[in-house]
């Protein structure tokens, strides 16, 4: 099967949604499925010489919109040669590009939402909602009205995406979503990572990995540190990723006065063998997210038998739950600290059950294989069929 992925961005610190993108194309190349992505990049983006697929970049998009007129031309001259195009996100000019062009053209399309129907945005943001409702009639209403399925990573984020717009119907699918299990050589990994932050060296790490925003709680996180564990002076706490929009100044002036500063570590964005030596050195991984559609970290450390300490607003809670794979409370202050407290008041061996049951959790539902193997079923199933594409890579028409 030939396929084609449209994502407003393939820069690696836009997060889980290009990561899972990276994950499951290597394995699709390895089941004979062939990966190319159609981008809103400037094609001098230096990120774009990393990626595991062949890649067209058709911007820059402008604005947040990211409007590129390369695009619809492109989709038209091009989209013949795929088995199906995936739309990966919403909001963007990429999902009304694909509708114009693929609705009447006999190929499928589906869409990602990657979590973007959230009602925690409506709640959080009302006059962008407001906004938004001026154009989800005439846009994104009809992308999704329009698609061969609408592709969720759980049943959670399915039920809470009915709940933006009252306008709202679409094909809904459910399918399996996850990341491929680290691999490498584990101590050397931990000794990068402890070689570049030695004042870490044997102490207890709570580990939060991922982009600093108010939706991930990373405020519920510091104070609830200051508030349990920070009372035992091996505790350290350790906050990594890429700092979107300035807040990570005003999150050290809240350490700074919680008197923990000292305990914090910020590494910033990490990847490679810096990243898996701090999921790898970490005891266990903390999101107090208000809104997580998924959460490719939190699976990532499941993968190296981290359990997940988590808010009920990440939408795989449940399974994490019912695995007893983590520990799952509210996201708030008080939940937080719940969280923290459970897991200072386990034992040891406790603690090292609950590990091995996140590593057979990830492996059971989140192992990137499951993932693959689960979207070629929806396509197939949809009439996506492999063997009718008479796409070749070198053939493609190039940006005019």
């Amino acid at each position: 099967m030939k396929l084609l992925h449209i994502i407003h961005s393939t820069d690696p610190a836009g997060g889980g949604p290009i990561e899972g993108l990276k994950q499951v194309s290597r394995v699709m190349d390895q089941m004979g499925h062939s990966t190319v992505v159609a981008t809103l990049d400037s094609p001098d983006a230096p990120w774009l010489n990393k990626l595991p697929f062949d890649v067209y970049a058709l911007g820059p998009g402008k604005g947040r919109y990211g409007y590129s007129r390369h695009l619809a031309p492109w989709l038209k001259q091009n989209a013949q040669r795929f088995d199906a195009v995936i739309v990966r996100g919403l909001w963007q000019y990429h999902g009304y590009a694909a509708r114009k062009v693929l609705r009447k053209s006999g190929i499928p399309y589906f869409v990602f939402t990657h979590g973007m129907l959230d009602p925690w945005f409506k709640k959080t943001y009302p006059l962008k909602h407001a906004k938004k409702w001026l154009y989800w009639p005439w846009v994104d209403y009809r992308v999704l009205r329009d698609a061969a399925g609408v592709l969720f990573t759980s049943e959670e984020e399915k039920i809470l995406a009915r709940q933006s717009f009252w306008l709202y119907r679409c094909k809904e699918i459910v399918v399996n979503y996850g990341t491929a299990a680290l691999t490498g050589d584990v101590v050397l990994q931990k000794s990068v990572f402890f070689d570049r932050y030695p004042q870490l060296g044997g102490k207890r790490i709570a580990l939060f990995l991922g982009r600093i925003h108010p939706k991930k709680g990373c405020d519920l996180l510091i104070q609830s540190f200051a508030q349990v564990l920070a009372k035992d002076p091996q505790w350290r706490l350790v906050i990594a990723g890429p700092d979107q929009v300035n807040w990570k100044e005003k999150l050290q002036v809240m350490a700074q006065k919680l008197g923990i500063a000292s305990l914090i570590t910020w590494p910033g964005m990490i990847s490679g063998d810096l990243k898996y030596g701090a999921i790898q050195g970490a005891e266990m991984f903390v999101l107090p997210s208000h809104q997580e559609n998924f959460g490719i970290a939190v699976v990532e450390a499941m993968a190296c038998g981290k359990p997940a300490l988590i808010s009920n607003k990440v939408n795989i809670w449940r399974e994490i739950e019912q695995d007893d794979a983590g520990i799952v409370a509210a996201d708030d202050l008080a939940g937080t600290c719940s969280v923290l407290n459970r897991w200072q008041s386990m034992s040891r061996e406790d603690q090292r059950s609950m590990g091995e049951r996140a590593q057979s959790c990830f492996e059971k539902r989140f192992e990137i294989r499951k993932s693959a193997e689960s979207l070629i079923r929806v396509l197939s199933d949809a009439g996506a069929s492999s063997g009718q594409s008479v796409y070749e890579s070198s053939k493609l028409m190039p940006v005019s």
